[in-house]
């Protein structure tokens, strides 16, 4: 439905009334009183109502006048209020940013990328999911997710990318594992091994399983948890062994070495190829790209 009246007559409307006069509000919004006279004549033949009550030196509102002041009143503050929302966006003084990141990543890789974006955008607010590599990639499929941390593989080629890291797939052993001391790991070795594995889902785990389809050699799989800390515990006690990106093997009871045939990951930031990113969005994309560097 059309509405009768636009926010312009609604604020000479409410000068008027709060001026107590049309001269006054002339003076106030630096206009003729001709043209504040004509502009509520032609509200109150759109309203089809009398809004003011004109007397020879003060008019005041009519009982259809008091109702649409409160209307009106309520209307101009929103209209403020969305004007300011959309400045601040512009100036990126407010907004959101919800990324998805795999936990390993969010642990171990993304801190300081987080904590720079936030000095120097303290007003938006950063909302990190955490969940495994292909469920954040259906996130963002469907709409749910804006940006994410992939792998980057067929399954992402819907999807706009900017690469971030290539980081290396190691083999995590406790310091007296015999694996400790030697360059290298062949898959068939590491297969033979009780392992401790993230659960489907995670890329962590679509990496052993890939591994074990590629090789033929089957996961013996001893321990199956998506922490990180409980993963390590387990390493550390020799129940288990697992694969971390290398970074993640940081404690000195913890080795890492690598596979015989070195294996790298490429991980990117993503998002819908079709898919709108707001101001803040784009300059958070901005902004790690600038400084992948840390990672």
């Amino acid at each position: 439905m059309a509405l009768p009246f636009d926010l312009r007559a609604l604020r000479v409307f409410l000068c008027v009334a709060d001026s107590g006069g049309f001269s006054a509000a002339a003076r106030e919004l630096h206009v003729a009183q001709s043209a504040v006279s004509q502009t509520v004549a032609k509200l109150e033949r759109q309203l089809e109502l009398s809004l003011f009550h004109r007397h020879e030196r003060r008019i005041g509102l009519t009982p259809e006048g008091e109702a649409l002041y409160a209307h009106a009143r309520e209307l101009m503050e929103r209209a403020e209020a969305a004007y300011l929302a959309m400045r601040e966006l512009h100036g990126l003084v407010k907004g959101e940013v919800r990324i998805g990141i795999p936990s390993m990543l969010g642990s171990y890789y993304f801190p300081p990328l987080l904590m720079g974006f936030k000095a120097q955008h303290p007003g938006i607010r950063l909302t990190v999911v955490e969940a495994g590599a292909r469920r954040l990639q259906r996130m963002i499929a469907d709409g749910e997710l804006d940006l994410g941390v992939v792998i980057d593989d067929t399954q992402s080629e819907h999807m706009e990318r900017r690469l971030l890291i290539r980081e290396e797939m190691v083999v995590c052993v406790p310091r007296f594992h015999p694996f400790a001391a030697r360059p290298s790991v062949s898959a068939e070795e590491f297969f033979q091994e009780p392992l401790v594995l993230f659960q489907n889902g995670y890329f962590h785990r679509e990496f052993v399983d890939t591994l074990s389809r590629r090789t033929g050699f089957a996961a013996n799989v001893a321990f199956q948890s998506n922490l990180i800390p409980l993963t390590k515990a387990i390493v550390r006690q020799g129940f288990g062994i697992t694969t971390f990106l290398r970074r993640v093997v940081d404690e000195p009871e913890l080795a890492a070495v690598s596979f015989d045939t070195p294996a790298w990951l490429d991980l990117s930031l993503a998002w819908g190829r079709d898919a709108y990113l707001s101001r803040a969005e784009s300059a958070f994309v901005a902004y790690v790209i600038a400084h992948r560097e840390v990672l």
